[in-house]
């Protein structure tokens, strides 16, 4: 990291992290920063981790998609994805030959939970000769029985770059109904979800506006139906972001997990952010002691069967072909 870099990540983490969480915080940061250095190792961080985390240690940010694209271009020896584990498998599928840890085995996923390979084996026998596509909230081994992958951010443009009338898609119901809402693709939809943004309502959005006059309410497409009919805009995380640079609302309400808010108020000093909080309970899993025990012993490395790396990979490799659209 160059230090102009170092010098911008440092500002944010004063600016997103209280001073008496920094000042505890600061023996365990260099700690990891001396690890980093000695194990040639790199620290990506969804959007979703603390600010401490995000803000702290983090050499890459992002969304899903970013994630795996960082991940696909790292030179690392070591990374450490400091996120949830379907995400720490992605990482190991685009870099098989690189040493990939996440700091708790106990970061899940109820979205990735609620699918498994025989699903997706009977879900082809009941619609054959249709293409799966796999959110990336997904096992490494439910994505190598699918035949491409998305993210919420391309997930329309993966389905119809199928170039196919019908396709099965999943495992998020909530994500593919926002899908078929846009196309004329038909869409198979499992009934997955994810365990944060189910708990939104459409009552609890319309509370917040009536308690904030004027407030923009901007919701992730995991959301149900009736929170996603109440926002005004509807995207990605990384939508979320862009759609915030673009329209400067003077307030605004994030729909989805809460910590998101914490970490994009800093680039947004002059939006003011209403805070509907919803955590994940996976990614509190992970800890900045979690994070310099993984690089100090290389502990909770991702392994993978080799049966499973080649066609997982490609179904992510496809996805990464089409990009974010």
């Amino acid at each position: 990291m160059s230090a102009v870099a170092a010098q911008l990540r440092h500002q944010r983490f004063v600016a997103a992290v209280p001073e008496i969480e920094r000042i505890e915080a600061q023996p365990l940061l260099a700690e990891i920063e001396q690890l980093k250095r000695a194990r040639h190792a790199v620290v990506l961080a969804h959007n979703y981790q603390a600010p401490a985390i995000y803000h702290g240690v983090a050499d890459f940010t992002g969304d899903s998609l970013a994630l795996a694209q960082q991940a696909a271009h790292s030179a690392a020896d070591v990374i450490v994805v400091a996120g949830v584990q379907f995400m720490a498998e992605t990482a190991k599928l685009l870099n098989p030959a690189r040493t990939v840890l996440i700091p708790s085995n106990r970061a899940g996923c109820s979205l990735a939970e609620s699918i498994t390979v025989q699903d997706v084996r009977t879900l082809r026998r009941l619609h054959p000769g249709v293409p799966v596509v796999s959110y990336v909230n997904t096992s490494a081994a439910v994505k190598a029985e699918s035949d491409i992958c998305c993210t919420s951010a391309n997930a329309l443009r993966i389905v119809e770059s199928l170039g196919v009338p019908k396709v099965i898609f999943l495992p998020d119901r909530f994500l593919g109904h926002h899908v078929q809402q846009q196309t004329g693709v038909e869409l198979v939809l499992w009934e997955g979800s994810c365990e944060v943004h189910e708990r939104f309502t459409g009552a609890q959005l319309r509370g917040l506006r009536r308690d904030h006059p004027g407030l923009e309410i901007v919701a992730h497409p995991e959301c149900p139906p009736e929170v996603l009919a109440e926002a005004d805009f509807v995207g990605s995380t990384q939508g979320m972001v862009d759609h915030l640079a673009h329209s400067k609302p003077a307030q605004v309400a994030l729909i989805t997990e809460c910590s998101m808010s914490d970490n994009v108020a800093v680039e947004f000093p002059g939006i003011r952010f209403v805070r509907p909080c919803n955590l994940c309970p996976h990614m509190r899993q992970i800890t900045l002691a979690g994070i310099r025990d993984a690089l100090r012993d290389l502990r909770h490395e991702v392994t993978l069967a080799a049966e499973i790396i080649a066609p997982a990979r490609r179904s992510l490799e496809r996805m990464l072909a089409v990009g974010r659209g």
